[in-house]
């Protein structure tokens, strides 16, 4: 399978089962076009009126050798390993605990519904915490790596219970071999010194909420009295970023249907001076009036074009930035598992209530029809997991005829249950906006390779 597509100039070609990736010009463009389809005197005999055809041959010969080299219309390798895959051992490495079901902001678009996630607000308490670190060695079989993310609400509602935690982590680490990366994500309203020289001892990523132009997160993110946050937040992520020596961390925010000129809101943060940068789409149902619709499409697209080719212009100029969803590895890449399945929820990786009850991930908390267990009991709800397990882009029909199934590995099980009923389908328009992303993350990486 091939993807062709232009962009800021160049013409690209992507063959997708291999990953390899050539830049090329419009001669080589249009004969890997009809290549499969026609003979080679037919490819020539049409495209002879608009090139010489002796340019026409060699180019050609070219596209056939790297064909027979294994960089062109190569054959899908992966789909047999699946059935290994889904027989594999699932071992926990990662949980997000939910140490606060509370907030101190009152977020139009939060799915957590001022954290309370469908429930009611509560604080997980240190005995509950230490139980899902207990869960979670208990459950990593030989993995020594293993990641826990203090998320909400807001985490520091609960801070002291965040302290005592990574405290308790760190024993556990010598006695079982194991080593925990813990993370955090905030809304930075109660940030201040002792957090922050805390979190960069202890904290091996932050994230920082923010959605970029004042007027847009005092809109998305104000206080429950309507007062916005920006002003309070931005001086201390600002600090919070320098003193990380900005890295380890992101500033992330949420675009909506109000800001479809969203790239003014990634350069905004990063002419702010953060380095570390996502900005991500909203999901929300149409009933929304900041839902994101089809029609917003064109202009999302150009968004990312025009962020894609101010970013290629910054780097060579000095003053680059890191963009989440640009950031592609075209050499390593993941392993065939993450290609293949993702992120991991409701096999290696769980998310724990402040009672803690066990959910695939946080997007499923609340929904008791995927409530899998508890950290006392473990996983009772196997069945979930098994379903969870069988999750790839070959389960998905949507998936096995698209160009970037591989960089995006079936897209969020959340969002397609949420749009679709069940885990093994695709959220249309963040399909769409993924597959633009991945066509810029390659052309930056084109044009930075000249």
């Amino acid at each position: 399978m091939v993807h062709q597509y232009k962009n800021n100039g160049y013409n690209i070609v992507l063959d997708v089962n291999s990953g390899a990736i050539h830049v090329v010009d419009d001669v080589t463009y249009e004969i890997i076009a009809m290549y499969e389809d026609h003979s080679r005197e037919e490819i020539l005999d049409t495209l002879s009126s608009n090139y010489d055809r002796e340019e026409l041959a060699g180019a050609y010969d070219e596209v056939k050798e790297l064909a027979d080299d294994g960089q062109l219309f190569t054959d899908d390798e992966y789909e047999d390993y699946i059935m290994d895959f889904k027989k594999r051992p699932t071992v926990v490495k990662a949980l997000c605990l939910h140490i606060a079901h509370d907030c101190n902001l009152a977020c139009r678009y939060c799915f957590a519904e001022e954290g309370e996630y469908h429930g009611r607000r509560e604080l997980m308490s240190f005995e509950v915490g230490k139980q899902a670190l207990d869960f979670l060695i208990a459950n990593s079989g030989h993995r020594r790596n293993l990641e826990v993310d203090f998320f909400g609400g807001e985490p520091l509602m609960n801070w002291q219970v965040v302290k005592d935690l990574v405290a308790y982590g760190r024993e556990q680490e010598k006695i079982h071999d194991k080593n925990f990366r813990f993370t955090l994500t905030t809304n930075g309203v109660l940030l201040n010194d002792e957090v922050m020289e805390f979190a960069n001892r202890e904290m091996g990523n932050v994230v920082l909420s923010i959605d970029g132009r004042k007027e847009i997160h005092d809109h998305m993110r104000p206080f429950r009295n309507g007062k916005g946050s920006y002003d309070l937040i931005v001086p201390k992520f600002q600090k919070f970023a320098e003193s990380r020596n900005q890295d380890k961390y992101y500033v992330r925010g949420t675009f909506t249907h109000y800001n479809l000129d969203f790239s003014e809101d990634v350069l905004h943060l990063a002419d702010l001076g953060f380095k570390q940068i996502s900005v991500e789409p909203v999901v929300a149902e149409d009933s929304e009036g900041y839902a994101l619709r089809e029609e917003d499409l064109p202009k999302l697209f150009e968004e990312y074009d025009k962020l894609a080719a101010e970013m290629v212009k910054r780097k060579k100029e000095g003053k680059d930035f890191n963009f989440f969803h640009f950031m592609i590895d075209l050499e390593g890449g993941p392993c065939v598992a993450k290609r293949l399945s993702g992120c991991g929820s409701g096999t290696e990786y769980l998310a724990v209530t402040p009672w803690g009850d066990l959910y695939p991930c946080h997007q499923f908390v609340g929904n008791e029809e995927f409530l899998m267990g508890n950290v006392r009991d473990g996983v009772t709800r196997t069945d979930i997991r098994d379903e969870f397990k069988c999750c790839n882009v070959y389960a998905k029909e949507k998936c096995r005829s698209c160009f970037a199934r591989f960089y995006c590995s079936g897209g969020c099980a959340a969002n397609s249950y949420h749009f679709h009923g069940h885990i093994n389908d695709a959220y249309d328009i963040g399909c769409e906006l993924e597959k633009k992303r991945v066509e810029c993350a390659i052309m930056i990486q084109a044009a930075m390779a000249e």
